[in-house]
């Protein structure tokens, strides 16, 4: 879904806004962080899917990234040749101009070519109306990936950036609170079979969203 430049005003406008009247409340304000779980203690196995290996990312990547804890691993499924890769990073505050960097951008620097990008709708146990995510197929030589993420705080699944710094600002406003989470999902497309890549993609994130949501704070 492609926003209009007049939609792209209004909404970076009224970032600002809502930017400059957390400043005004969170002057002297001590944020509440939440301090959940390690990452490393999400379950090992959801519905057919079992860890394959788990991968702590590299000191020179966490430098940048500045999270607060990340989870990088590989489940492999039982009933079929897939094996899904999944990152999560977690950020206590982002008051300090600490936050998640979008794979939007990430991607085409680590030389990923879009082919095709949208917003869409997951089908997820608990939320009946699913749940938005940003979905990419991209390709890197004769590599080619189904990617799948979201923002996720306090229970709240956001697939647009802004829409996520917008509700940031506000959770700093109404309850102290500015931590959040990215959740990536990259499917592989074997046999050039995108379609089955995206299935595999919907049924991982359907079966560990539970636990998923689980291991970061509400």
């Amino acid at each position: 879904m492609k926003l209009s430049s007049r939609t792209l005003t209004l909404l970076f406008s009224s970032l600002i806004g809502l930017q400059g009247l957390g400043a005004y409340f969170l002057a002297n304000r001590k944020e509440y962080q939440p301090s959940p779980p390690p990452l490393t203690t999400l379950a090992n196995q959801f519905g057919s899917w079992t860890v394959a290996g788990e991968y702590p990312i590299e000191k020179e990547v966490q430098d940048v990234l500045k999270a607060s804890d990340t989870l990088s691993r590989i489940y492999k499924d039982s009933t079929s040749p897939y094996a899904i890769s999944l990152f999560i990073a977690f950020f206590k505050s982002q008051r300090s101009g600490v936050a998640p960097h979008s794979p939007k951008n990430c991607l085409p620097g680590n030389g990923w070519v879009p082919e095709r990008s949208e917003i869409v709708r997951f089908p997820v146990p608990g939320v009946p109306e699913g749940i938005e995510v940003n979905q990419y197929i991209v390709q890197k030589g004769d590599i080619k990936n189904v990617v799948v993420y979201w923002y996720q705080s306090r229970g709240r699944v956001v697939a647009s950036e802004y829409k996520a710094k917008a509700y940031v600002m506000a959770d700093a406003i109404t309850t102290n609170r500015t931590d959040t989470s990215l959740v990536k999902v990259i499917a592989p497309v074997v046999e050039n079979d995108v379609e089955a890549a995206v299935q595999a993609a919907r049924r991982f994130v359907s079966d560990s969203f539970p636990h998923v949501s689980g291991a970061l704070p509400n």
